[in-house]
């Protein structure tokens, strides 16, 4: 598409290690690059955040295949460059609240969270959520990311027995609470968001521990993606292993990049502003192998989908128990 118009297109690699001032000086070093008209990126709701803000001061755009709190999009100074195409917490959140209740009939709760934009923007919608559903939260704390051992929450919930535990946070530390609960001898249910969303999260628990775990996710599975299947081979060819479920959000999030910027060159006659092209992103509509595609005034995906897996065992590991599709809140 961009080669039809004499462009190249390069990607550009950078590690922004989950950490916001990381990010924050990537982001920065990119901006004064005038060869980059726009950025997939991030992966992380807290460094997408401060990130964004940077790339705000010279209208380069930001579609994120995975950064899900309200603040991405929500945020007036960031209005014109920040897009996703997942869905949001504070959707979320409420939807893994209904599960709690309303399939697993959890009436006592604990809530975790890793003190982190993400982790603590999804469990705050999550315990708002089932307060509402008539749960009681007996515990609601926050934890040091770098935390690894929850002997002093988990021994207090052998006390107050609750039926379901809530973590929201990424996997190195998920996987490390369901095994924690099961050595204790915790039966309750275990719960969390998409940062839970990853192969190894089976791994760190351990398989013999992931019975009543469960996560809600906005990316469906490679395998309920009836367009994934060519994709899905072309990257385990190139890179010998199986895709992570972001990675097809990260592919859709380029195509839309490059189809804005085709759609900019074409308007322009030539190389295209910043500014054009965060314009431009606003205006595509494309099957992607995600889904469809297509943006609200604020740079949400019009409608995502959440899903509630089953985390499992060997066996029946990533079994969809529930998916629904819901309209981005408008502002």
């Amino acid at each position: 598409m961009l080669g039809d118009l004499g462009f190249k297109v390069v990607l550009q690699p950078e590690d922004d290690q989950a950490t916001p001032n990381v990010g924050v000086a990537n982001a920065n070093r990119i901006l004064n690059d005038p060869a980059v008209l726009g950025v997939v990126a991030h992966y992380n709701s807290g460094v997408a955040i401060p990130s964004s803000e940077v790339y705000a001061k010279d209208h380069l755009v930001m579609v994120s295949p995975a950064t899900t709190n309200p603040a991405v999009t929500d945020r007036a100074s960031t209005a014109e460059i920040s897009n996703r195409i997942c869905g949001r917490d504070d959707i979320q959140g409420p939807a893994g609240a209904n599960y709690a209740t309303g399939v697993l009939a959890a009436k006592k709760v604990y809530v975790i969270n890793d003190k982190s934009a993400y982790g603590s923007g999804i469990a705050s919608a999550f315990e708002e959520t089932v307060k509402k559903n008539g749960a009681t939260v007996v515990l609601a704390t926050g934890v040091d990311q770098n935390e690894t051992d929850f002997s002093a929450i988990l021994n207090r919930a052998r006390i107050d027995k609750p039926d379901l535990v809530y973590y929201g946070g990424t996997y190195p530390q998920g996987g490390l609470i369901i095994k924690q609960m099961r050595q204790k001898g915790l039966d309750a249910a275990f719960l969390g968001g998409d940062g839970l969303d990853s192969g190894d999260l089976q791994k760190i628990a351990g398989a013999e521990n992931m019975t009543k775990a469960y996560f809600t996710t906005t990316a469906v599975p490679l395998a309920e993606m009836p367009a994934s299947a060519a994709f899905a081979k072309a990257y385990k060819a190139k890179y010998g292993k199986d895709p992570e479920v972001y990675s097809a959000y990260g592919y859709d999030s380029a195509r839309v990049l490059i189809e804005a910027i085709a759609a900019a060159a074409k308007a322009k006659g030539g190389l295209p502003a910043r500014a054009d092209v965060a314009a431009e992103v606003r205006k595509v509509k494309l099957d992607g192998i995600t889904g469809p595609i297509a943006f609200n005034s604020h740079g949400d995906i019009e409608k995502a989908k959440y899903v509630v897996i089953a985390a499992g065992t060997s066996a029946d590991r990533n079994k969809i128990v529930k998916v629904l599709e819901v309209a981005a809140p408008t502002k």
